[in-house]
């Protein structure tokens, strides 16, 4: 049986599918085929789970164009992870005579395995390995696990753009932005203390992200007691398995670069404000600080008052968690 897995749009959500793909490699057939399709399906190539991993695109026009290529793979069953409606009638379209879904978002005439949306909803890599259940198979790890592509080209170029620093100094990562809004964003007076902090304590601070974060960077290192080295608009898709896995530890809001992380072994310690770490909370060696605000969790993009939630996060304890980690890594 040749099985497509439709994968959510999002580098976070992707990550959180791994245990999923790693279910069903482990249960296939050797005559058995599982392909993958969706916007981040080349973070798994090489990885030894799935093949061949087609980028879908997330625009409409993307989408088009790359429908009929989907479907020449010729899949007896698709896995839809989204719960959009789009992507139920994509693997109508890809012709897989079984669909297994989550009846939601009025899809369910497209779905042949129609499961009810947990009620509450579960965690997001536990919804994705309910999935399995109409095909009998059992989860093997709810943990996501990814290594590092064997890349020159790459290695070469992340080593070129990575700081010179002391030896016994260890690097670490802050993630700016976040792609849900300004809502996850930490404040940039907190991050700017967070570097000078670390820096006091001994690691080198480094600024991630891409390149709408060149405000919030600049803003960071204008307020920093210390010049700080930054990768923003430079640490692209590409590179970033391969950059993530020589930091010692980041620093993220609830975003997809903190699920990649932990899924690659770097200690993470992940900001939570507006959402809920019981659902999209790392997996792996992660540290989760959230405060808890009277509104959270909300869910907003924007916040409507002074963003309480995650202006409630100090960068001492912030330092303080980044400081255990690796203490904790060195033994």
């Amino acid at each position: 049986m040749n099985l497509l897995v439709r994968l959510p749009n999002w580098l976070g959500d992707t990550v959180m599918a791994v245990p999923t793909l790693q279910s069903l490699s482990a249960a296939r057939s050797p005559e058995g085929r599982i392909a993958v399709a969706g916007p981040w399906a080349r973070l798994l190539a090489g990885q030894g789970l799935v093949e061949p991993c087609v980028t879908y695109p997330r625009s409409w026009t993307g989408r088009l164009r790359t429908a009929d290529s989907v479907a020449r793979l010729r899949a007896d069953i698709a896995l839809v992870l989204p719960n959009s409606l789009e992507a139920a009638l994509a693997a109508w379209y890809w012709g897989a005579r079984r669909r297994i879904g989550y009846d939601t978002a009025g899809r369910g005439v497209l779905l042949t395995d129609r499961l009810p949306l947990p009620t509450p909803r579960r965690h997001q890599l536990d919804e994705y390995l309910g999935l399995l259940e109409p095909l009998g198979i059992p989860p093997i790890t709810r943990e996501p696990r990814l290594s590092v592509p064997h890349d020159a080209a790459c290695e070469a170029e992340v080593s070129d753009l990575l700081p010179r620093r002391a030896a016994g100094r260890p690097l670490v990562g802050i993630h700016l932005g976040a792609a849900f809004d300004a809502s996850k964003v930490w404040p940039a007076d907190r991050v700017a203390a967070l570097c000078t902090l670390l820096h006091d304590r001994g690691a080198t601070p480094l600024l991630l992200g891409p390149p709408g974060d060149a405000a919030l960077d600049r803003l960071v290192r204008e307020q920093a007691a210390i010049p700080v080295p930054s990768l923003v608009g430079r640490d692209r898709p590409d590179l970033l398995p391969t950059l993530l896995a020589k930091l010692d530890a980041l620093v993220s809001g609830d975003t997809g670069t903190a699920h990649l992380a932990a899924a690659l072994g770097t200690r993470v310690i992940t900001l939570f404000g507006p959402t809920d770490p019981e659902l999209t909370a790392p997996r792996g060696p992660a540290t989760i600080i959230v405060k808890g605000a009277p509104c959270a969790p909300c869910f907003y993009a924007r916040c409507p008052i002074d963003h309480v939630c995650m202006r409630a996060i100090t960068a001492e304890e912030v330092a303080d968690a980044v400081t255990a980690s690796l203490r904790t890594k060195a033994v």
